[in-house]
């Protein structure tokens, strides 16, 4: 699908190489294909050097020569990056935006024009190829725009369509879910030591117990509460451990992070959308 087409990067930060990374190793793309930019010379001859793309630190030079053109860039610059660009930006390029808390409707507002644009939030796993992404398509994009989307996304992780308004929702679950997970993993591991066993093995038993378990799932498609139950036997050491967390309100706690965390994605949006906005 993305055969012969140019893709541009304005960003090479995390996001950024990583996508370049997994459309590499996941032969969507050449290295020929991509050209990126980046403020940071240093930054750049890593990238060009790694994976043999092309590199410049104009935004403008990738905006004109791709196609698919991903702004891989924080919220905080978006406006800039934007305004620099704006002349060169038409109809005929898919533009996809993985910067969180951006609208759509405030980056055609920015550049003063309309413009075939999707947004995408990635979590922080595409660096390991495990991302999820969620995508998004504003009014002009074709479900042919989707599926380039998603075969891009796909190639650092699994990706699913959803309405821009969700994309707060996606935030707050597995845009900040990650750290939820670090969180358990650190504290699972902190009740091995204090039954016993040494730091190094309860944090392998404990980030191989939830990767296993997530594995588990995604493989099966069986429900998470018929795999819990195949876990507790009767009076058993699984059921008494959940009714200590049930007890302790875990399954309330994670509720309520993932809500505070949406409506903070929320509040965020929509001061990212007034910095867009106003001249």
């Amino acid at each position: 699908m993305l055969k012969n087409r140019q893709v541009g990067l304005v960003g090479t930060g995390n996001m950024g190489e990583a996508l370049i990374k997994g459309l590499l190793h996941g032969h969507v793309c050449k290295p020929e294909q991509i050209f990126c930019s980046d403020t940071r010379p240093e930054r750049l001859k890593v990238v060009r050097e790694t994976y043999g793309v092309k590199g410049t630190s104009h935004n403008i030079e990738v905006v004109k020569h791709s196609e698919i053109l991903i702004l891989a860039v924080k919220p905080q610059i978006m406006k800039q990056v934007v305004s620099e660009v704006a002349k060169y930006l038409d109809l005929s390029k898919l533009i996809i935006s993985i910067a969180a808390g951006v609208p759509l409707d405030a980056i055609e507002s920015c550049a003063k024009k309309e413009l075939k644009l999707i947004r995408v939030m990635p979590n922080i796993c595409v660096s390991v190829r495990e991302g999820v992404s969620a995508i998004a398509g504003g009014k002009h994009i074709h479900k042919e725009d989707l599926m380039i989307a998603k075969t891009i996304f796909d190639s650092v992780g699994k990706s699913l369509f959803v309405e821009e308004t969700l994309l707060d929702a996606v935030t707050g679950l597995s845009g900040s879910g990650p750290a939820y997970i670090f969180l358990i993993i650190d504290a699972l591991a902190d009740a091995g030591v204090k039954v016993g066993l040494s730091r190094n093995d309860a944090l392998i038993l404990a980030s191989q117990t939830v990767l296993g378990a997530a594995k588990m799932l995604i493989e099966t498609g069986e429900h998470p509460g018929k795999l819990k139950d195949l876990v507790t036997s009767p009076g058993g050491t699984a059921i008494a451990g959940l009714h200590t967390l049930e007890e302790g309100g875990l399954r309330t706690t994670l509720m309520n992070a993932v809500e505070v965390a949406t409506q903070r994605s929320k509040a965020l949006g929509e001061m990212m959308k007034n910095n867009l906005t106003n001249s």
